[in-house]
């Protein structure tokens, strides 16, 4: 569907994105995930043809930028990060400015239309109230039909749950995940559950480069190379217990750490590799007469993963 080759732009001699290439999938929802600086909005800009690049190439379909430029922003539907909305406008009046704007001339098809966005972007309740007076939750979900007015194949969002509250965020990745069904979107964001929840494939962007381009699951595979586990006993004296735990293999790190209540004995064991050693650390104390209080292995979160990442890449 899109294909970014060697993407690069620079401000004078400041360069923002760096020799970025990656492939989106039609119906895919990719999240660019990145900190701030990071090189995402200006990645965006340029894959909707807002912003030349200094150099590479974009392609959508059978369709080159700059050439085709016109013909590809017909595809997207792009919300920037502050949606560009007139605040003095009634909601309604707006959807039906912007629709006019995309020359949907005919008032029963803009009708229609609107009618679908207000379900889809639940905006039924507030059509007749003024964007002044909306939240910037119901504010977002005005720029995204506005984003959506002519039904693109292509969604380009940025930000767009920056600075919305909890329940606000949730209802707008609700909206995005209803969308993604039927449409390619790409969204940029720098909170980490979103990508998490939301996304099929997750690009982590720092310094204006591609620091990994994956699945979550993927991602979360590529640095756990040391795997935490966490073991609590009860009735274990702490030397027989670490003697016992370093003999099941060369690779397993043991360490004592302050145990949880008074009468236990605690250790982190790390790993290298990827084979799950609890099986084996279960067996071996099940041959004692100790108390497994606790055995888990420690979830590879997002937050880990993303701190790995542009670490390395910086």
């Amino acid at each position: 569907m899109i294909e970014v080759q060697n993407l690069t732009k620079y401000y004078k001699d400041f360069c923002a994105v760096n020799h970025i290439s990656m492939t989106i999938r039609k119906g895919e929802i990719l999240g660019l995930l990145g900190p701030n600086g990071a090189g995402k909005t200006t990645t965006l800009r340029m894959m909707t043809g807002y912003l030349r690049p200094s150099s590479g190439a974009i392609k959508v379909d059978d369709l080159h930028m700059p050439k085709d430029v016109l013909k590809i922003k017909s595809m997207i539907g792009y919300l920037p990060e502050s949606a560009p909305l007139y605040h003095n406008m009634l909601v309604y009046d707006y959807l039906d400015y912007v629709a006019r704007l995309k020359r949907i001339s005919d008032k029963e098809t803009r009708y229609d239309r609107f009618l679908k966005l207000s379900e889809l972007c639940g905006l039924s309740a507030i059509m007749d109230k003024p964007i002044a007076n909306l939240s910037k939750g119901l504010r977002q979900r005005v720029g995204l039909a506005h984003a959506m007015m002519t039904d693109p194949e292509i969604l380009i969002l940025d930000e767009p749950t920056s600075g919305l509250d909890p329940n606000q965020i949730a209802e707008i990745r609700d909206i995005i995940k209803r969308i993604g069904k039927k449409k390619t979107i790409i969204f940029s964001t720098h909170i980490l559950s979103e990508a998490e929840a939301t996304c099929d494939r997750i690009a982590i962007i720092n310094n204006g480069r591609v620091a990994a381009d994956d699945t979550t699951l993927n991602l979360k595979k590529r640095v756990q190379a040391n795997s935490l586990i966490r073991l609590s006993l009860k009735g274990a004296d702490q030397e027989k217990a670490l003697t016992l735990l370093k003999g099941i293999d060369s690779r397993l790190d043991v360490t004592p750490v302050e145990p949880l209540e008074e009468d236990l004995v605690s250790f982190e064991m790390k790993s290298s590799g990827n084979q799950d050693f609890r099986p084996d650390i279960y067996l071996k104390i099940k041959a004692t007469d100790w108390i497994i209080v606790q055995l888990a292995k420690e979830s590879q979160a997002l937050e880990k993963i993303f701190r790995e990442l542009t670490r390395e890449a910086a």
